[in-house]
């Protein structure tokens, strides 16, 4: 079992910055590749940022592309999400997520989730 607990949303203006955390216990966190999901009132949850094992790879849905960089720190056993050039459609739930396989960017891919941190981005 790997727990998550994500932390660092709250309430920004357009065109500023977050960074979200994700701390995992239970099991050895370098061990899964870890991704970002969010999820807004009334859409599917959509895949945001992932990085493999090592952190030699990452990989970002379209919308975050250039704008979030996700990282990790295996000794912490922490993921970081920077967020840059907040936008208003960046509001939703951020949800940090692990998963067995060396790379994954569906809901599919992912088997132990993080509670979610609200981000919220005022106009």
């Amino acid at each position: 079992q790997v727990q998550l607990v994500e932390s660092g949303g709250g309430l920004v203006q357009a065109g500023g910055s977050l960074r979200l955390s994700c701390v995992g216990s239970g099991r050895t966190l370098g061990n899964y590749v870890m991704a970002w999901f969010r999820q807004a009132p009334g859409k599917e949850r959509e895949f945001v940022a992932g990085v493999t094992r090592s952190s030699g790879g990452t990989f970002y849905g379209d919308s975050v592309k250039g704008r979030f960089t996700i990282s990790r720190d295996n000794a912490k056993s922490t993921v970081y999400l920077q967020m840059n050039s907040l936008k208003p459609e960046d509001t939703a739930v951020y949800y940090c997520a692990a998963g067995p396989r060396s790379y994954g960017n569906t809901l599919s891919d992912y088997n132990y989730w993080g509670q979610g941190t609200q981000v919220t981005v005022s106009s």
